[in-house]
């Protein structure tokens, strides 16, 4: 257990480092925003320089405040696991963003938009893979989404169009489609790393069906449905539980099939739309 919190620690801050580099690399010096409060943050340290001449407070410090509501709110409404993985991050991204220097490795704005989106998007999927989030707007879509059941994706992009407005209005109209660019090269990368879909479908065929379903349902506020299955070669009789939840909720099942029934066969699939009870009740 102590090693793989070690590792999962390690991921977190190597994540934040990836994530450093990817703004102090090529977002920054270019003008590219990314997604999220990384990109509001990069907002308000060029409004506050250009319009207040302001230099002292940097985009990791805009970046560190922005969380501290935020990370309140996932305090109390999420968990204090997922909370102290995501502030570990948002810390450690903020440290990096303050040790390393700005620099440009090339002036060709899409360069710089296409390898900060790859970098930023790798930085994002692993620490989404092992199970914390950068913070920001993830947290508040982890938020409206336990407490509402609610699609996140429009908050998530009223955030994102929002970086993309003022990207285009602070600077060239054109630093508004490149920065576009750069939202959609991460998220291509995140989906192969980890993904960016709201909800999954997963169907669990196991044989410790009880323990694997009073498991869940400690960790994963879900409804679950038990269906009976068959195995063709062995002529076993088995259950297949059937859950859906948010892509948030991905890494904390995945341990706990791992914990309870490291046998079991698991189907991770897309899920575009949910009807009726989402939510099992407390």
């Amino acid at each position: 257990m102590f090693i793989f919190e070690a590792k999962r620690i390690i991921i977190v801050i190597l994540g934040a480092l990836i994530n450093a580099l990817a703004l102090n690399f090529f977002f920054i010096h270019a003008d590219v925003y990314a997604s999220g409060f990384t990109g509001m943050a990069q907002l308000l340290s060029t409004v506050f320089s250009t319009f207040f001449n302001i230099h002292f407070i940097s985009t990791g410090i805009w970046l560190l405040l922005l969380n501290i509501p935020v990370g309140i709110l996932g305090w109390y409404k999420v968990g204090k696991h997922f909370t102290i993985y995501s502030a570990l991050s948002v810390l450690t991204t903020t440290l990096f963003l303050e040790i390393i220097p700005i620099t440009s490795f090339s002036e060709d704005i899409m360069l710089n938009a296409v390898f900060g989106g790859v970098l930023g998007g790798f930085g994002i999927g692993i620490t989404l893979k092992w199970g914390a989030s950068t913070g920001g707007s993830d947290i508040l879509a982890m938020v409206i989404s336990r407490m509402k059941d609610k699609p996140i994706g429009g908050y998530l992009m009223i955030i994102n169009g929002i970086i993309i407005f003022f990207a285009g209005l602070l600077n060239r109209p054109e630093n508004a489609l490149y920065t576009l660019l750069a939202l959609y090269v991460s998220t291509r990368v995140i989906d192969g790393i980890h993904t960016r879909h709201e909800k999954v479908t997963a169907m669990i065929v196991t044989k410790k069906t009880d323990e694997l379903q009073h498991a869940i349902h400690q960790r994963v506020v879900r409804g679950i449905t038990i269906l009976p299955a068959r195995g063709a070669y062995t002529k076993e009789d088995k259950s297949m539980l059937v859950v859906v939840i948010t892509r948030y909720e991905l890494y904390d099942l995945e341990r706990i099939i791992n914990e309870v029934d490291p046998a079991a066969f698991t189907n991770i699939v897309q899920t575009t739309g949910v009807f009726g009870f989402f939510r099992k009740d407390d």
